[in-house]
């Protein structure tokens, strides 16, 4: 991931406020531009969310949470920032207006991305300064979450912003899906909107409502669509003889007079009444707030699901949050790389500093106690790869697997707690691994938990015990040679009915 940025933001309702808390997120400080008095509570309410939402989604710590400043003119936003993200109603003067005046300000290299969901590139650049720059980053709401976000250039629209465009986007855990020429409504709106119009002429003549057309959706073919799309699919229904079967079994119907998608329905009064009535109906009075969390919460379960796949690297959406996961243990990786050979600071290696969120407590008001082992087992992650894990070793097949821990419960943690997470090494070997962890309470230090692991260097393909490398076992020796002047955790190697004892 690159290092800490400035961005500007131009807009801060529904997509621009998606923006900030992506980049706020991943550690970037955002200065940001809405006239909108409600602006700071509005965004603050989207960032809470996407901080409920980000944190169940990936399985790594994320970086500290960057500064969020507004500002009162698109001049001030564009000032001393290394990227630009543009959100503003989809009207092209006003969009051309502000890009203009920031592009004014803002240093040449200085990358703009806009956010439009259809206006195009070229008619946009017209009156910036460096209109090269500029490129459509069009993304999906939530923006939060969600990882695609569609790289359109207009014609005076430069490569080498297109791939900064492309760089930034993919750094905060996005996938950029570059389109080779500018259109109105690009790729995705263009699909949506076919559908969006049909959908429209079946509540029209009351052939379906609005709740029924979303059931054949969401029972149906939208689950197929969130990891295949559609002509893969297409393809495995053409059976063993593929997409050519597939067209002319069922090419056809193309000709048969199903869909609307010519014949669109007058927005009547009278329609728009009904679309009202069936999504109020639909909504059972959950409030906007509410549905978005009920969103978040099935977005990031259908994506979690995504990543378990293909032996943890997932498939579509699933296999872009596994990236950023391994991004994200990168980036953890060089914030604590230097402790390795620091022996002037001898102390356990501090790998964790998290709040814990609401979802982690139980029944009984506590933190879960699988979430103890979670909390240890980001501190393990972030060591293995301090000592060179990273994915390049990872995709070798090799790795460390825990095969004995334990567990002992001091104090209970709840929603809220900030707490860290130090870890020392206890011994190694060329297969062994044997390491020890505190949790505690960010400004007391108090205990709250202790986890102890044993982990054996294996082939994943072989099945099999094997040395770890040359340059990991040096990493582990440069380790060794400063917590080896520690004094031994009190809890070390206990077992499961030991009398209890006092002291970390």
């Amino acid at each position: 991931m690159p290092g800490r940025m400035r961005v500007g933001l131009l807009g801060g309702g529904v997509i621009g406020a998606g923006w900030a808390a992506r980049f706020l997120l991943n550690g970037h400080d955002v200065v940001m531009y809405d006239p909108d008095p409600e602006a700071s509570r509005k965004v603050g309410e989207v960032l809470a969310n996407a901080t409920r939402a980000t944190t169940k989604l990936v399985m790594t710590p994320l970086p500290p949470l960057g500064t969020l400043t507004f500002v009162a003119t698109p001049e001030e936003a564009a000032t001393g920032v290394e990227f630009v993200q543009e959100s503003a109603p989809e009207r092209m003067e006003l969009k051309q207006e502000l890009l203009a005046r920031a592009s004014r300000v803002a240093g040449p290299d200085v990358v703009f991305g806009s956010s439009t969901s259809g206006l195009l590139p070229t008619e946009m650049q017209r009156d910036m300064t460096h209109p090269s720059r500029l490129v459509v980053g069009h993304p999906f709401n939530p923006v939060y979450l969600l990882p695609l976000v569609e790289v359109v250039g207009g014609a005076q629209t430069s490569q080498a912003a297109k791939d900064r465009a492309a760089s930034v986007y993919a750094s905060i855990g996005m996938k950029p899906l570059h389109l080779h020429k500018e259109v109105d409504g690009f790729v995705a709106d263009r699909l949506l909107e076919a559908l969006w119009r049909e959908a429209l002429g079946m509540v029209a003549d009351g052939v379906a409502t609005a709740s029924e057309i979303d059931d054949a959706i969401r029972y149906g073919a939208g689950l197929r669509w969130s990891f295949m799309g559609t002509f893969l699919v297409y393809r495995i229904a053409g059976g063993e003889a593929g997409m050519h079967h597939f067209m002319a079994q069922f090419g056809p119907s193309l000709q048969w007079p199903w869909s609307k998608l010519t014949d669109v329905p007058e927005l009547t009064e009278e329609l728009l009444d009904r679309l009202v009535s069936q999504s109020d109906d639909q909504a059972a009075g959950q409030s906007i707030r509410e549905l978005e969390v009920l969103r978040d919460d099935c977005l990031v379960a259908v994506m979690q699901g995504l990543r378990s796949v293909n032996n943890g690297a997932g498939y579509g959406a699933g296999s872009v949050i596994a990236e950023y996961d391994r991004s994200l243990m990168a980036a953890g990786a060089a914030a604590v790389g230097g402790l390795l050979v620091d022996p002037a600071n001898p102390g356990p290696m501090r790998l964790v500093d998290r709040e814990i969120p609401t979802d982690w407590i139980d029944y009984n008001g506590h933190v879960n106690d699988s979430r103890y082992f979670q909390l240890s087992s980001q501190a393990t992650d972030g060591f293995l790869a301090a000592i060179g894990l990273d994915a390049d070793y990872l995709a070798t097949g090799n790795t460390y697997m825990t095969v004995e821990s334990h567990v002992c419960y001091v104090d209970q943690a709840h929603a809220g707690d900030r707490v860290y997470v130090d870890l020392q090494l206890l011994s190694h070997d060329e297969k062994r691994l044997n390491l020890f962890t505190w949790i505690r309470r960010s400004g007391t230090g108090d205990l709250i938990a202790t986890v102890e692991y044993m982990l054996l260097h294996a082939s994943t393909a072989e099945s099999r015990t094997l040395p770890a490398a040359p340059q990991v076992l040096a990493a582990l020796d440069t380790v060794a040679a400063v917590h080896s002047s520690l004094p031994a955790p009190v809890r070390a190697a206990r077992r499961i009915g030991d009398k209890p004892v006092k002291g970390d």
